[in-house]
């Protein structure tokens, strides 16, 4: 049966879908305004108590950029409190995350000289030495895991890096990120050790025996604990015998039999100077501290309102292996 022009139902059907249609385009453009103009209207208008845990949020989930955007407008709309402590030095962190070392860098040092007193200084001078470690690794280096170059481009950063830790070692002995800073320190000493090395043997190979010979008494003067003490006796041994200095070169090979009695030149001449079994343990230590660049690099959250303890955020433990207290 047709419906007639007339008819009450073909009428009201079309206004009934228009309607609808209108309430929902209503309520879809509501969203979309609240939902675009969300985040920067928070950031202007939060209270710093909620700033901050919105911005800390976001570095535990990864949102590295959003955190330093979060933390950043913190600092500029509360100049001054805890908070703002605080914020500043998991700007840092979040900074350093984001692969922004020299933000980060700054962001640091600007913590340290305007809050030495801070109760987690001790951690920001941690960080400052993580900045610098990481700078030297190329991008082959950080994607292959690899790091035979590291001992082959410039040391300043790793020089730094060092200084920085060596520094917490002596101003925070107790501090739980001490151990961990002492482990670099002595994985860079003889990444340093190594880098004068292979100056040593390029040198060597050119036959500039006076330059050899500096550099391999450079490293036994300075990195006498290190493994490449050994490499650099048989250099310096090589090099006196390049400069005619047959007594010299006796005496050396001699401090070197008695130190290093496995040392591959004391039993062939024309083997490479440089220990294999080392290479290879030094290879694998790099390696390992390449990738475990992060694990305990986390900020220490700042305390809750009650006082209570609980653990830093973002695996944050420190270098004990225990997580940082907040008090």
């Amino acid at each position: 049966m047709r419906l007639s022009s007339g008819s009450p139902t073909l009428s009201l059907f079309p206004l009934r879908a228009v309607k609808l249609l209108a309430a929902f385009v209503l309520v879809m453009a509501v969203s979309a305004c609240s939902m675009f103009g969300h985040k920067a209207q928070t950031f202007e208008t939060m209270p710093v108590d909620a700033l901050y845990n919105k911005a800390h949020s976001f570095l535990e989930f990864g949102n590295y950029a959003g955190a330093s955007r979060g933390f950043q407008r913190l600092i500029a709309r509360f100049p001054s409190g805890p908070y703002n402590e605080q914020a500043q030095l998991e700007l840092a962190y979040a900074q350093y995350k984001d692969n922004q070392p020299d933000d980060a860098l700054s962001t640091i040092n600007r913590f340290i000289k305007t809050y030495p007193a801070n109760k987690h200084v001790d951690y920001a001078y941690y960080l400052r030495g993580l900045i610098d470690f990481d700078r030297t690794a190329g991008f082959i280096e950080r994607v292959t895991k690899r790091s035979g170059g590291l001992t082959r481009r410039d040391q300043g950063y790793n020089l730094q890096s060092f200084d920085d830790f060596s520094e917490l070692s002596r101003r925070f002995p107790d501090s739980a990120y001490t151990a961990d800073a002492r482990q670099r320190m002595i994985y860079l000493r003889n990444l340093l050790a190594q880098y004068e090395i292979n100056v040593a043997e390029f040198y060597l190979q050119h036959k500039a025996y006076i330059a050899s010979a500096d550099r391999a008494q450079y490293v036994i003067e300075h990195y006498q604990q290190a493994p490449q003490a050994g490499d650099a006796l048989a250099i310096l041994t090589r090099s006196y015998l390049g400069l005619d200095r047959k007594d010299l070169a006796t005496q050396t090979h001699e401090v070197l039999a008695l130190n290093y009695p496995q040392h591959p030149y004391l039993t062939d001449l024309a083997r490479p100077v440089r220990s294999p079994s080392f290479t290879r343990r030094w290879c694998k230590a790099s390696v390992w501290f390449r990738r475990r660049r992060h694990s305990r690099a986390g900020a220490p959250r700042r305390s809750t309102p009650a006082g209570s303890y609980g653990v830093a955020s973002l695996a944050a433990k420190g270098a004990s292996g225990h997580a940082r207290p907040r008090s």
